[in-house]
């Protein structure tokens, strides 16, 4: 039951506590309530399919246990999405560990006395998650499922045979020297992000010594897409200073709680402090020490590239499209305003590449992720034919992108 113009819940009570009942229900313009005194009748009226609002629960319902009452709730269809509010009368740690470690089955929990025109606050600001967060990234998530079209799937077929064919010499040859350097496999395989975040194995021949990976995290201050920003300090507590939070009572929180590093932070504050940290969705390292002698060749002149047409030839990726993403790099691409690049095909060569391939590698984050969402908005068969002849002198650079 929505209440976009403030007409009064419907709240099913659970529990005997007068006092609480008869202020809840003298708020007739915020509450109609329907009571029970007990767990059995409460349920025989869920099942009667009664539309309610929320439902607010005592902790102590004639000696049932309510984390388990509550559990029950929630798996009836009807009430996935229904607020569910416990009201505890007597202060109990270790019941509030338990509640707590409740997450996902019960939304908040209370201690007289309870302020109600808060509580309706609060109630609302639940529902608004479940309806208009939880199904918005539901209704986009289908709204934005990509299937390749089947002039540019047949196309990708027909490209990628003919040229593995042709340049067969060339990778054999690529595979003895990669071997002759260094130990290692030659093909190297990594989890990579593409087309609405299916991860899939991304090929590429070895350019790096074996163990790059784990050397990863000491070079991340040569990043070329840093912003520079100071990290905070990651062994530093987290405090959940939510202007939000503030402006309710003690114990209540604007949106479900996370416990990071021990401590319990809400979730769009938590979020919001990782934005203000800076890290950067990219990683590219400048005269990398990582990269070996014929890796160098082999990436200056996009030979490393090649193995990724047999990722084509099996669906994983197209021809043209934007490039699918380490999982440690998509993870930060989430929100609403960069989520879009994958929504359109993953590819080999793409839009950023032959846009800015010309600055010698360097560009801006924002400036690659803009020119990501262009494509996925845009991209053409046509378009993809334009974009192929315009890579070819690209590959010829010196720089690597």
């Amino acid at each position: 039951m929505e209440n976009s113009n403030h007409s009064p819940l419907q709240l099913l009570y659970i529990g005997t506590n007068e006092g609480l009942i008869n202020e809840l229900r003298d708020k007739t313009d915020k509450f109609n309530i329907t009571q029970f005194d007990n767990g059995l009748k409460a349920h025989k009226y869920l099942n009667s399919n009664e539309i309610i609002d929320a439902i607010i629960c005592e902790v102590q319902i004639g000696g049932m246990n309510v984390l388990e009452y509550v559990t029950l709730i929630r798996g009836n269809q009807n009430f996935t999405k229904t607020p569910i509010i416990l009201v505890a009368f007597e202060k109990n740690n270790e019941f509030l560990k338990k509640a707590l470690a409740a997450k996902g089955t019960i939304d908040d929990l209370y201690f007289p006395p309870i302020k109600t025109d808060q509580l309706y606050s609060r109630i609302l600001s639940i529902k608004k998650y479940y309806t208009e967060i939880i199904d918005k990234k539901i209704t986009k998530k289908e709204k934005y499922e990509y299937k390749i079209p089947f002039l540019k799937r047949t196309f990708d077929i027909i490209v990628s045979s003919i040229v593995i064919l042709l340049i067969s010499p060339i990778l054999i040859i690529v595979a003895l020297a990669i071997r002759l350097e260094s130990k290692g496999p030659i093909v190297y395989k990594s989890k990579r992000v593409g087309t609405g975040y299916k991860i899939f194995d991304f090929l590429k021949f070895r350019s790096m010594y074996t163990g790059a990976d784990a050397k990863l995290a000491e070079l991340k201050h040569l990043n070329q897409y840093s912003n520079n920003k100071t990290e905070k300090d990651e062994n530093n507590n987290i405090d959940n200073n939510c202007q939000d939070c503030a402006k309710l009572p003690e114990g209540q929180y604007c949106s479900p709680l996370l416990y990071i590093k021990g401590q319990k932070i809400c979730e769009s504050y938590y979020f919001k402090l990782k934005k203000e940290k800076g890290d950067s969705a990219f990683i590219k390292i400048s005269n990398d020490p990582r990269i070996t002698k014929v890796g160098n060749f082999i990436r200056n002149t996009s030979i490393d590239e090649l193995p990724q047409l047999i990722n084509v030839l099996k669906g994983d990726m197209s021809i043209v499209g934007n490039r699918p993403l380490p999982m440690y790099e998509a993870e930060l691409l989430t929100s609403d305003d960069w989520s879009l690049r994958f929504m359109g095909p993953a590819g080999i060569t793409g839009l950023w590449q032959v846009e800015l391939r010309g600055k010698k590698g360097v560009m801006s984050e924002e400036e690659r992720k803009m020119l990501d969402n262009q494509y996925a908005k845009n991209y053409s068969f046509w378009g993809d034919i334009k974009l192929i002849l315009r890579t070819i002198p690209a590959l010829f650079q010196k720089d690597n992108v």
